[in-house]
């Protein structure tokens, strides 16, 4: 039995669900097959996602191809009109046990070639929980999927759903076999991860959820959340960073703008003040925090003063982790029919992002030089400051242990100890 190859595209949550996809596969007994798990936040990321699909099918030319994710979800057809591909499974049918064993009993005939529900219907998450997803350092827990905004520029919410929350109570309990396992550090991964607790009885809040977490899983060293959306964050959540050591000092914030027109245009639900004031503030209560940040590029009708408030708010806002997104329009979004900034401009800013994004990475590793971290080992010479720092060791150590270290000096975006 040749057991299938998958391939992820885009974020860490699709990351995570191939991991799952990996274990229906096994169960199910599906061979010879290829399964891409596609991204569509961008038009670059579709296209993408066929290019890897035509390489794959030249590399695998006898084996069957299945395609899913996001992509396939919101644009299904485009991936059915593809030579290259024998299925195209929608986001909840992928994470379902009954689509790998129908895909494995009889590719075609007995099981559909398309199967892509409407996702808006589905009101619960997936099931299927992974103990271990990551290195053998840090595992990842999905608390969270889908999106009940509307940001004028984001196609997501169509490819994820709604927003669906897994219960306080299950999660712990996955983080308790996960510590028992020997993992120093969990990550808190989802959409929109701060909505998390809207749709559950009481409606729990995001700090609510971290603070129990830390409460009943004492063994557990160190906990990190992913993505979260700076305006949403509750009052349990800053006693968190204020108080509990064990709570990572490094948030990655949903911005994308630093232009209060913008960010209304983008249908975003905080304004340029709001994001510097929660960053000050998360400051004085940890010193030490340190922030990544998603910032668009060229959104329609940025101008050049517009781009200017966003440059800016990378020192404003002490940002250090930049993932910059050049924009570029999904169709069927607001956005898209929005008047386009020019292609060379969009570039030229996105380049100007990035290069600030630099400077201030040097301005961090500069910091760090002289002091002492605790660093979690991701292999023998490499791994992650409290402040998700790389840092490149000298002596190898356990992959998995926490060590301490002093910072000797740095190279590009790496600390040396």
């Amino acid at each position: 039995m040749n057991a299938p190859k998958f391939t992820t595209l885009g974020c860490r949550l699709n990351a995570y669900e191939t991991e799952a996809m990996k274990e229906l596969a096994a169960d199910a007994h599906l061979d010879n097959a290829v399964v891409v798990n596609t991204c569509a936040v961008t038009a670059e990321a579709v296209r993408k996602a066929r290019s890897t699909i035509r390489k794959l099918r030249r590399e695998n030319p006898d084996a069957r191809l299945i395609v899913t994710g996001c992509a396939a979800q919101t644009e299904p057809d485009t991936f059915t009109g593809m030579e290259e591909v024998d299925a195209v499974i929608g986001n909840i049918e992928k994470m379902q046990s009954g689509t790998w064993r129908g895909l494995a009993a009889d590719f075609i005939g007995k099981s559909e070639a398309v199967q892509v529900d409407d996702i808006m219907s589905v009101t619960e998450t997936a099931g299927h929980l992974i103990d271990g997803f990551g290195t053998r350092s840090r595992a990842y827990v999905q608390v969270q999927n889908g999106c009940d905004h509307r940001c004028t520029f984001c196609i997501i919410p169509y490819g994820r759903g709604n927003s669906r929350s897994v219960p306080a109570g299950v999660v712990v309990e996955q983080i308790k076999r996960l510590v028992d396992k020997g993992f120093n550090e969990v990550v808190l991964t989802g959409v929109d991860l701060t909505s998390w607790g809207a749709d559950l009885p009481a409606s729990p809040r995001l700090g609510d959820l971290v603070m129990r977490i830390l409460k009943l899983v004492p063994d557990l060293p160190r906990l990190r959340i992913s993505s979260i959306d700076s305006i949403e964050v509750d009052e349990n959540l800053m006693e968190a960073i204020a108080t509990e050591k064990r709570l990572m000092p490094h948030l990655h914030l949903s911005l994308q703008h630093g232009d209060d027109m913008i960010l209304k245009r983008m249908k975003r639900r905080h304004l340029r003040q709001d994001a510097v004031q929660f960053t000050q503030e998360a400051l004085r209560l940890r010193p030490e925090m340190t922030f990544g940040a998603d910032i668009i590029a060229g959104f329609p009708t940025e101008t050049e003063a517009m781009f200017e408030n966003a440059l800016n708010l990378v020192e404003e806002c002490n940002l250090t982790w930049l993932h910059v997104f050049p924009y570029s329009a999904r169709k069927g979004t607001p956005a898209a029919r929005m008047p386009e900034v020019a292609g060379p401009v969009i570039k030229q800013r996105a380049a100007r992002l990035r290069d600030a994004g630099r400077r201030q990475v040097s301005k961090h590793l500069a910091e760090q030089v002289g002091k002492t971290h605790r660093v979690l080992m991701e292999s023998p010479t490499l791994g992650r400051t409290e402040q998700f720092t790389q840092v490149h060791l000298a002596k190898p150590r356990p992959e998995g242990a926490i060590v301490s270290v002093k910072i000797t000096g740095a190279n590009d975006e790496t600390l040396i100890a």
